[in-house]
């Protein structure tokens, strides 16, 4: 960038009206969305060879250079690329006499920097840290100077290459993070390091650089609009140039993720009373104590963690994020009622501290280390790199120093001694230091040797998410274990998004998000932040505000009893609101009805239970579902709840038509009964009762093949055929031995037809049970439906929907994969009323009277994992109604081993007597309407 003799003037003027400040002076850009070209050469793979620009920041693998490079790939030989960057800029005369920094956030993953042709300093080596270098001999005041950096992928420190690039995650190469001249006054505020407590102690530890001319230093603390709090605060400077401030102020606001208050602080460097340089900081009072074998104090409170880990991803960008999308990422953390977050696995850019700080998340920092980790002189170093930039982020309540056996003992002592706070320091994947933070342990194992044990338990990564597994998949059952165990402290699930990077070198493919299989399908939210189903499932069974569950029956009076799992809020500073909702039929396109009422936002302290009440308005009997919405202290909604009024065979009688002007005519073959109706034809097996043609005036209603019994004898037989009334009814007999199980079809004049069966599954455990049908897939273009929804449910994760009326067109998604269109076709959906199904122009309606009866539509096109853990079950058949689902796995743990929702389903010995059967009944209108 060049500069014209203008510019350099008006540079000049502001720089003289911030003298006293730290200036910063970008190089680069700011991040993925704001960069600057730089000239490049990439050394190897993509592109390589010549000379030509590249976007600062950026991965230069998604740029199109180099080549890409999965962890566990070990950066092989084609990989080991460098890249030469060149960038021009200019420096303003009025800087002479300044102390200049030049400054990187992030380079991966060794860099050599000249400036003017002279090296600038040490090369640095390790991805993730901020690191400078003093420029201020190097530059050339009121013209141009070359800044050059040769950045190697892959390090020539074997150490660095063991902690950061043999890890389960997509690595790169490149200036990745933004790059800047920070201009200083030669006697300035070099760096400091802040304790804020509780109490309302402050304490501010400062590395001068005076040359012996500066006199003292003070500091003032302000509220963040800007009003004074207390009074200022100064120490005179002695040899040394470090100084520490003290300062106690009364009853401060208090930092926590339920309360992000922070104040600012003004330092002033001071020779003989003239102002030499200002800084500015940022800080939140709060005190992390850790009790051992009892758990995390927050200010004295007792905490507990619900939280994510995260990468530092974007597909289109790989580790170059911005503002904007930490933003983005909190935001989503906090709407799934999260309370912490841990950096998995290295630093994050300091943006997203920010927001963690303002908008309220408790961080995990993490030094970066995976199976492999730094050698110690080159672990000191970054450790000193990564304390110094983020100590005085309130958020950051805990280091860990490396993952799953990437820990290096020599560096535990360093944390205390680098950090003012000296928080507590982790072994991700080790009972360590008072901390039993092991990874994916199973439910039964896992809980009961917790509970069995006498460290604070805290799963750094539990619920490995695959595709549609996990994360929301068992999450009930180990949040519940964990909340009621006093030693247990939360944890983290693994992970927040999907790892999918858009590929450069694939030509234009259609498909260029690349997950490196199933290895970095692991997230919560898709590549793009695409919302999954265990996102809603999450923000049920982590909402501070639990609702009891409870049955609406016409004696209700209003009162739901709840539980307030928030560790500082008290619900009267949150907000309730009610609606009733009633539905039209699936025939209707009229908007529901609602009708809103008020709730009382009761006065229930932090950690205990109370009860909310509803003003219900008299008619509230004649709507279908009701709502409860709880709102936070900041207007982010916790969840709203739906509960049933009108149960499915009340909706269903008022659907089905069973009179009707018309009569039912019966013919028969030697294998089929022909029932007509109203212009509707169908064909029933005499051998088995299975449907098996069906048509009206529009033609061929597509729905065959059943009903197919799952996990139950299909020993429907000798069938009869009668009349009730205008009624027809097949049905089969029942036979204690050869045909315990039943099966009755009732034809109404109406053309509505009933189908009633009565079961024994085969064992007593069971996976699923329920009936099967046939359709073809191609013809099925959208459903509508009125039961929970819109996202489709496993067996162990069936919290996050709401109960309404729900449309989706056909799509063939899987989650994790393109296209990514949510929520998803295919797969189990719950507490089905009715169904209409939308059939290549001929659409049919299905209906029930039993409770809890779920609907299937097709199977998905399942991938794998390496050792098959989270797969489902699906049944035959293509359309089931099921009165029992199977649950889903982990990408680390079977389905049966995530707790009691992922287990079989149980039942007595019913010794196949009628009366103990299980029943469904399901109602079919194939008019075509």
């Amino acid at each position: 960038m060049k500069y014209s003799l203008l510019t350099l003037f008006l540079l000049s003027l502001c720089h003289l009206a911030t003298a006293q400040q730290t200036e910063k002076h970008y190089l680069s850009g700011t991040g993925n969305d704001n960069t600057v070209n730089w000239q490049f050469y990439c050394t190897a793979g993509q592109n390589s060879g010549k000379w030509t620009t590249i976007p600062v920041p950026s991965n230069w693998e998604l740029q199109g250079f180099g080549k890409y490079n999965y962890g566990f790939a070990k950066d092989s030989a084609k990989g080991k690329e460098q890249g030469l960057y060149k960038y021009k800029f200019q420096v303003p005369a009025s800087w002479k006499g300044k102390h200049i920094n030049l400054v990187f956030e992030g380079v991966m993953t060794d860099a050599d920097v000249k400036v003017n042709g002279k090296s600038a300093g040490p090369t640095h080596r390790g991805s993730y840290y901020a690191f400078k270098y003093d420029v201020t001999n190097l530059l050339n005041y009121g013209t141009s100077n070359l800044l050059e950096a040769n950045v190697s992928k892959h390090s020539a420190n074997v150490s660095v290459n063991e902690a950061e690039r043999k890890g389960d995650f997509w690595i790169f190469g490149g200036i990745f993070r933004p790059v800047y001249l920070e201009i200083l006054p030669v006697e300035h505020v070099a760096n400091v390091a802040i304790d804020a407590k509780a109490n309302g102690t402050f304490t501010a530890q400062l590395q001068l650089v005076t040359n012996g001319k500066a006199t003292d230093v003070s500091a003032q603390i302000f509220t963040t609009s800007g009003q004074k709090v207390g009074t200022p605060f100064s120490s005179k400077i002695s040899s040394g140039g470090r100084v520490t401030l003290t300062k106690t102020i009364l009853n401060p606001l208090l930092w926590t993720s339920e309360t992000p208050n922070r104040y600012k602080v003004e330092f002033q460097l001071r020779q003989s009373g003239k102002l030499v340089h200002n800084v500015t900081k940022y800080v939140g009072f709060r005190t992390v104590e850790i009790k051992q074998r009892d758990g995390i104090y927050v200010n004295g409170t007792k905490i507990k963690l619900k939280g994510v880990n995260r990468h530092s991803f974007w597909p289109t960008s790989g580790r170059t994020l911005s503002k904007k999308i930490s933003v983005l990422d909190v935001n989503l953390m906090k709407d799934m009622n999260m309370n912490a977050v841990r950096m998995s696995h290295y630093p994050p850019d300091d943006h997203f501290l920010d927001v963690c700080d303002s908008l309220g998340l408790f961080v995990f920092d993490e030094l970066a280390g995976w199976h492999g980790h730094y050698d110690t002189p080159t672990g000191t170093k970054l450790l000193h790199e990564l304390i110094t930039h983020d100590v005085n982020h309130p958020s950051v309540i805990m280091w860990i120093n490396g993952n799953e056996g990437g820990h290096n003992r020599e560096l535990d002592a360093l944390f205390a001694r680098e950090d003012i706070q000296k928080r507590h320091v982790l072994h991700a994947w080790e009972d360590f230091n008072g901390f039993d933070t092991q990874h994916y342990r199973e439910y039964n194992y896992g809980i009961s040797n917790y509970n069995l044990g006498h460290s604070i338990t805290l799963p750094t990564e539990f619920l490995h998410g695959v595709y549609d597994g996990g994360h929301g998949a068992g999450l009930d059952d180990y949040w519940e274990a964990m909340w009621h165990e006093p030693l247990a402290a939360g944890g983290f699930l693994w992970d927040f998004a999907d790892q999918g990077v858009v590929r450069t070198d694939r030509n234009g493919a259609k498909d260029p998000l690349d997950t490196d299989g199933n290895r970095g399908a692991d997230g919560i939210v898709g590549p793009y932040r695409e919302k999954e189903g265990s996102f809603f499932t999450v923000k049920e069974v982590w909402s501070p505000i639990k609702l009891e569950r409870r049955e609406i029956t016409p004696t209700f009076d209003g009162t739901f009893p709840i539980e307030n799992r928030y560790h500082f809020t008290n619900t009267a500073q949150c907000s309730f609101t009610g609606k009733l909702v009633k539905v039209a039929s699936p025939y209707d396109v009229v908007k529901p009805i609602e009708k809103s009422f008020s709730v009382t936002s009761p006065n229930v302290k932090p950690l205990e239970k109370g009860a909310l009440k509803a003003a219900l308005p008299a008619d509230w009997k004649n709507y279908n579902f009701l709502y409860i919405t709880a709102t936070d202290p900041f207007k982010r909604e916790l969840f709203t709840w739906s509960f049933a009024i009108s149960l499915p065979n009340n909706v269903a009688s008022s659907l089905v038509k069973t009179e009707g002007a018309g009569n039912v005519a019966l013919t028969e073959t030697d294998s089929l009964y022909n029932v007509t109706i109203n212009g509707i034809q169908l064909s029933i097996s005499k051998r088995n009762g299975t449907l098996r043609q069906v048509a009206n005036s529009k033609g061929k209603v597509q729905l065959t093949n059943g009903p197919i019994l799952q996990e139950a004898a299909n020993n429907f037989q000798n069938f009869t055929q009668r009349t009730d009334g205008k009624n027809l009814i097949i049905e089969s007999n029942f036979d204690r031995k050869s045909s315990y199980n039943t099966l009755q079809w009732t034809v109404f004049p109406s053309g509505w037809v009933k189908m009633k069966v009565r079961y024994f599954p085969s064992g007593y455990f069971t996976f699923m049970n329920g009936v099967n049908f046939s359709f073809p897939e191609a013809e099925m273009k959208a459903v509508t439906w009125l039961g929970k929804g819109p996202y489709r449910v496993w067996k162990n994760r069936l919290k996050g929907g709401a109960l309404g009326v729900w449309h989706k067109e056909y799509n063939n998604t899987e989650t994790g994969e393109q296209p990514l269109t949510y929520p998803e076709f295919k797969g189990y959906h719950a507490n089905m009323y009715w169904c209409k199904f939308d059939a290549a122009g001929n659409p049919f309606t299905v209906a029930t009277e039993n409770e809890d009866v779920f609907f299937r539509l097709f199977t998905p096109a399942w991938k794998t994992d390496q050792w098959h853990n989270y797969e489902p079950i699906f049944p035959s058949g293509d359309i089931s109604f099921m009165q029992g689902i199977s649950s889903i796995g982990t990408k680390t743990q079977r389905n049966e081993t995530t707790g009691p929702m992922g287990q079989k389903y149980a039942f007595y010995d019913y010794e196949k007597e009628p009366a103990r059967a299980i029943e469904m009944t399901l109602y079919f209108d194939f008019s075509g309407k």
